[in-house]
């Protein structure tokens, strides 16, 4: 199905007018404001702005962890609005990987039969240079081994689409070198298309496009 519609010419994401307010107290902050942008297939895209600018709040309504107020997304020509919560799951769970924290590998969520999930967790892990680490636990393992099992994590499913929330943020250089160059080599490899949030300018133009979040409108940079 995910095939069928890229095929067809659906970009891999949409949003479509999408608005974000939030109440605060009496007043209503507009966080995102008429919001519309398409991501291709294979396409690497940053989106940049200022701290407190919504990037996340936008990375989470695209991926369907948050509404808009208004508007629309659409997940390889799929609505994540007007459907329920089992439906908005399972279409995040055959379309999008998060890279953002460590937790259990999503194959078994997709009922995927654990002796094949571990198999295929131990390839993607050892892609990731972690192929001895696959039975340890979070703690276990340093910060950077965590991102990069993050990374696999995302990719473990193969999705369309990947929205990773400044990835590299808490990494020390060397390590924050690895672990984006982990992510272009794969979304290269895999055709996955990327969606970075950051406010590193230097990893945003490695991206094919840069996007800029600034008084909730999102713009392309010049």
């Amino acid at each position: 199905m995910t095939e069928a519609l890229t095929d067809r010419g659906h970009p891999v994401l949409e949003c479509r007018n999408v608005v974000r307010r939030f109440r605060e107290g009496t007043s209503t902050l507009e966080v995102l404001s008429r919001v519309n942008f398409a991501v291709q297939p294979a396409e690497r895209v940053a989106i940049i702005g200022a701290s407190g600018s919504g990037k996340t709040t936008l990375l989470q309504i695209m991926g369907g962890l948050d509404e808009p107020t208004e508007g629309e997304v659409l997940v390889n020509g799929e609505s994540m609005q007007g459907i329920d919560e089992a439906a908005k799951g399972d279409l995040r769970n055959r379309c999008i990987g998060f890279v953002y924290q460590f937790h259990h590998m999503p194959l078994l969520i997709r009922r995927v039969a654990r002796t094949a999930a571990l198999q295929q967790a131990g390839e993607l892990l050892g892609r990731v240079g972690l192929g001895e680490r696959l039975t340890h636990k979070p703690g276990e393992l340093s910060g950077g081994e965590r991102q990069r099992a993050a990374v696999a994590r995302a990719l473990i499913t193969r999705p369309q689409l990947v929205l990773a929330d400044e990835p590299t943020g808490n990494l020390d250089s060397g390590n924050g070198e690895h672990v984006l160059q982990l992510m272009l080599e794969l979304n290269e490899e895999l055709k996955t298309s990327l969606v970075i949030v950051t406010h590193d300018h230097s990893i945003a133009k490695r991206m094919d496009r840069i996007l800029v979040l600034e008084d909730g409108v999102l713009r392309e940079s010049v």
